[in-house]
């Protein structure tokens, strides 16, 4: 996968659409993860930026996401899947609909489980991909659980981001 360039778009289920990040900036890149800084799409009234460790092998992706005053918020996991089009250049991020929340004081809550049924029954999502992301959630469970997040942080705290 070519960094130079590349084309990052997030693609939902729930609701079905495809968006270029064309502002997302790439700040770092291997084969391992791809490290972007963002604004908000839309304007929330919680976080206004962040930014996000795509972790390629892994299948999800770890965010930080910022108030407007760059207090943290918390960091939010999405449950993803990748698919990278070389001729394009692009790499195209499914969000498979479960997601974790880590909040500064440690608390952790999954969210978003019931959308994964709802899109399995609507025949949104294939029982592989399900599956697939189940088996993904509960990797990143582990390793939260295991008291092992700050490893999944560490490409943005390293960079300073």
């Amino acid at each position: 996968m070519n960094a130079e360039g590349l084309k990052l778009y997030r693609k939902r289920i729930i609701p079905e659409e495809c968006k270029y990040l064309k502002d997302d900036v790439i700040v770092r890149s291997d084969d391992e993860v791809i490290v972007t800084t963002w604004n908000t799409i839309n304007p929330k009234l919680d976080f206004s930026h962040g930014c996000s460790i795509y972790y390629l092998k892994q299948g999800f992706k770890v965010s930080k996401f910022y108030r407007q005053d760059n207090s943290v918020l918390y960091w939010y996991c999405d449950i993803v899947d990748y698919a990278y089009d070389e001729a394009e250049n692009s790499l195209t991020v499914t969000d498979l609909l479960a997601d974790v929340i880590v909040f500064p004081d440690g608390q952790v809550r999954v969210v978003d489980l019931d959308e994964m049924a709802d899109a399995l029954e609507r025949g949104l999502i294939t029982s592989e991909l399900l599956t697939a992301g189940l088996h993904r959630l509960n990797n990143l469970l582990a390793v939260i659980y295991r008291d092992k997040f700050d490893r999944l942080q560490s490409p943005i705290e390293q960079l300073g981001i």
